[in-house]
């Protein structure tokens, strides 16, 4: 029989290729190609590396096989310095229009300054406005952050940022910027909703951010349409970037989105 830590190794490979929200090798070297992979064949460099079901049994295997050795410092541990709150209005929540509700984040820039101050800046412009939330996987992400204007998010996707540090470990409410690779970040978003990702912090997912209130929303948000293409019959990240809303208000009515977002 294989071993604990040998069985997460077989995991850890399979869901990598899972994971990247790329259908490609550079997506498939980490589980969270953004969130944790942005698409390839789009140029995107952002997809939550686009993990199925596998990933979930990664996170099993690391709790089987005992805690990580870590220096990071816990969520709650850290003292917020200089972090703003922002509101996010939803609609279409449990996929029924007309269900609206809201939850907040609060940026920590002392866990990862470079990516809350590109957060911060991506609310300020409205960049989150309509935009759906086109990967939710029960459990374990909820993934945003391409917007609905193609034009608009083409203006984004060269603008990569350098890599935080993990300084706080990817638990359940944190929000992390997907990525497709080292210093690949962009504009894609996810929100932990579980508390088995800690497999995430070695992959250098750095937590910007948490919910402080309105997580039963977030829960909320529509997940009927499973994981994106290719691995399965969700939104085709290459596709958003080309069509933008026009694509997932055709094919996917039903996704949650945000008709507001702003700082309180």
């Amino acid at each position: 029989m294989m071993t604990a830590i040998g069985t997460l190794i077989v995991l850890t490979l399979q869901a990598t290729h899972a994971f990247s929200g790329v259908p490609s090798f550079q997506a498939r070297r980490m589980s969270v190609n953004t969130p944790l992979c942005a698409s390839i064949n789009s140029a995107d460099n952002d997809a939550i590396s686009r993990r199925d079901a596998t990933i979930k049994l990664v996170a099993t295997a690391v709790v089987a096989s005992g805690p990580l050795s870590s220096t990071k410092v816990n969520a709650e541990d850290e003292n917020n310095n200089g972090g703003r709150l922002i509101e996010f209005t939803v609609n279409n929540l449990d996929g029924e229009e007309g269900k609206t509700g809201s939850f907040t984040i609060q940026t920590h820039p002392e866990w990862a300054p470079i990516g809350a101050e590109r957060f911060e800046t991506l609310a300020s412009n409205s960049f989150f406005d309509e935009c759906r939330i086109f990967r939710v996987l029960p459990g374990f992400v909820a993934q945003f952050g391409i917007n609905g204007n193609p034009d608009v998010q083409a203006k984004w996707r060269s603008q990569n940022l350098r890599d935080d540090p993990v300084r706080v470990s990817n638990k359940r409410g944190t929000v992390v910027f997907a990525t497709a690779g080292p210093n690949t970040r962009t504009t894609q978003i996810f929100i932990n909703l579980g508390d088995r990702n800690s497999f995430l912090d070695k992959q250098g997912f750095s937590p910007l951010g948490e919910v402080v209130s309105g997580m039963d929303v977030v829960d909320r948000f529509y997940a009927g349409y499973g994981e994106g293409a290719p691995s399965g019959k969700g939104p085709n990240q290459g596709l958003i970037q080309a069509k933008g809303n026009s694509y997932l208000e055709s094919s996917y009515p039903k996704l949650s989105y945000f008709s507001k977002v702003s700082f309180k």
